[in-house]
């Protein structure tokens, strides 16, 4: 019996050893720390490009209603995950009356972000180099002036005029509300104290809402789906003496009162992966006669007396500000998230 008791104990003991051994063995892989998570870096680069139909900017064509191209590089610094500083650099290929060879936008700003608000506020610059001025009336010293508007003359048949330059600036704020995931709304600030260097300050402000179709839509194809529309008003100020007119109908030698209008669009965009597909209809208030004055429509070749008016004695019309169908194709990359 004696014998059998020694055993045991000598069995318990073992046991209890390999127990504690085990006990230790598994404190210790439960007590290995985690790794620490990968360090924040601040820094993003956004960059893209695009291909359109026709490249509209407030309802207004850019391009002669011809197809244009599109880049853009934008260097980003996350202060935290909630404020952002960004840098950009863009260019458009254009058709302007001043012959611009291209249009290269030039901009910066801030976007914090507060729950479901996101703001962006900056400044804009939109470059138009290579242009030519066309104004054989022109005053000397009056904005624009030189010697090759006189030569150049004014553009050809219908007579309208452009300055050499026609490069401005723009203050914006915007903000973005994320109702939940599937529908935003915003709206939009704009203003220049010399539009399109008209000589007018430019007022622009809209309204916007985006509703984005479930993941689920199409099933496991990865393609995604959103519906999206803007409205917005384009006021306007006095041009500067350049496009100053006179005629029997009114005396607007200093400067003609640019005309202010509400544009519109709508379309539908089609997501896959970097990629997306944006269809999208767009218009104005804006008569032709209006347009006329606004644009300086180089290509007009539509005369009518009834686009006569006190601003636009020639009684040509453009239908540059008109309804237009916009196709675009664009990809849009960010280094964190595409490059990694």
């Amino acid at each position: 019996m004696g014998i059998v008791m020694k055993k045991m104990v000598l069995l318990a003991t073992a046991l209890a050893m390999v127990s504690g051994s085990a006990l230790a063995a598994d404190m210790s892989v439960k007590a290995v720390k985690a790794p620490p998570p990968p360090a924040f870096d601040p820094w993003d680069l956004a960059f893209g490009s695009a291909i359109m139909n026709d490249y509209i900017f407030r309802g207004v064509t850019q391009s002669n209603h011809k197809p244009s191209v599109a880049a853009y590089f934008e260097p980003r610094y996350n202060f935290t995950k909630d404020v952002q500083l960004y840098v950009g650099l863009s260019g458009e290929s254009i058709s302007f009356p001043n012959r611009a060879a291209a249009e290269i936008d030039i901009y910066g700003g801030i976007r914090p972000t507060f729950g479901m608000f996101a703001f962006d506020f900056g400044l804009w610059g939109y470059l138009y180099p290579g242009g030519q001025c066309f104004n054989a009336g022109v005053v000397p010293g009056t904005p624009g002036f030189s010697l090759a508007c006189i030569a150049n003359g004014n553009l050809p048949v219908n007579g309208n005029v452009a300055k050499k330059d026609a490069s401005f600036f723009e203050a914006y704020a915007k903000v973005n509300v994320t109702l939940n995931d599937q529908w935003q709304v915003g709206a939009n600030e704009y203003y220049s104290p010399n539009f399109l260097n008209l000589g007018a300050w430019g007022n622009y402000a809209s309204l916007t809402a985006k509703w984005t179709a479930p993941s689920t839509t199409f099933g496991t194809s990865g393609i995604g789906m959103y519906v999206s529309g803007e409205v917005g008003r384009q006021w306007l100020g006095t041009s500067d003496a350049f496009y100053g007119v006179v005629s029997p109908l009114g005396n607007f030698a200093a400067g003609v009162p640019e005309p202010s209008y509400t544009t519109w669009n709508i379309g539908v965009g089609f997501t896959y992966k970097v990629f997306t597909l944006d269809l999208r209809y767009s218009d104005t208030s804006l008569s032709k006669a209006s347009c006329n004055v606004f644009t300086s429509d180089y290509a007009t070749r539509s005369f009518s007396p009834s686009f006569i008016t006190p601003t636009n004695p020639g009684g040509f019309g453009s239908n540059w500000c008109g309804a237009a169908g916009v196709a675009k194709l664009s990809a849009d990359l960010t280094a964190i998230t595409n490059l990694k």
